[in-house]
């Protein structure tokens, strides 16, 4: 059975949710109380409704209780992302993430009962300086505030050269994920796997111990 996922908000952020949520093959309903917006995802989403989601009787008229997931993606105005967040949580929805606008944003939605708060630019932002940074990082995803998931660019200097001859778990604390090569993922990767130019490898581990792996062994002064 498909989930069924309500999107309130349908700015840049709301928008690509409802969007990928839709191509996934999702139920879902988009809201927002502006006319025009929710007119353009009426073709787009399974349902589209113009609400004001700070009222409980109109979410309870949505039906919104009986949605697998419902995402709060309201954009400048904190006040109605915080009263729409609450009457979610006593109406009872089994599952509420929250985009938040700051820190402060983000406590407050804690405090009242989201079981997500994310910050798209902010997390957006950690990952463009991290690949600016870094020329070696291709990706990088936060997991908590010391650990992280990064793709790592292999170069000459680990070409050739095995998983347990690079002793990363051992020396680093880090484990390596995958190895993707050209079109070939290789899921958990055996301790005999070489290394080649070129390949992705895709790390888990604490922050300061990525950072020591990649400029220990990644790390080409030449490039």
């Amino acid at each position: 059975m498909k989930k069924q996922f309500a999107v309130i908000g349908l700015g840049r952020f709301g928008s690509s949710i409802v969007k990928e949520l839709v191509d996934q093959g999702m139920q879902v309903l988009a809201v927002d109380i502006n006319e025009d917006k929710v007119n353009e995802f009426a073709g787009i989403a399974t349902h589209a409704a113009i609400a004001d989601t700070t009222d409980e009787n109109t979410l309870r008229s949505l039906g919104i209780r009986n949605f697998d997931h419902v995402i709060v993606a309201i954009g400048d105005n904190i006040q109605s992302s915080i009263l729409t967040t609450l009457m979610l949580v006593e109406i009872g929805v089994s599952h509420i993430t929250v985009k938040a606008q700051n820190d402060y944003h983000e406590k407050v939605l804690n405090k009242i009962g989201a079981d997500k708060v994310v910050h798209p630019e902010r997390d957006m932002g950690i990952r463009i300086a991290h690949n600016i940074v870094s020329k070696n990082v291709l990706d990088y995803l936060e997991l908590s505030d010391e650990y992280s998931i990064v793709e790592l660019q292999a170069g000459p200097q680990v070409h050739g050269k095995t998983l347990i001859e690079l002793d990363v778990r051992a020396a680093y604390g880090c484990n390596v994920m995958a190895v993707k090569r050209g079109d070939d993922i290789h899921v958990s990767p055996a301790a005999d796997e070489a290394l080649y130019t070129g390949d992705v490898i895709i790390v888990i581990g604490a922050d300061r111990d990525i950072t020591r792996m990649e400029l220990d062994l990644f790390d080409d002064d030449t490039a």
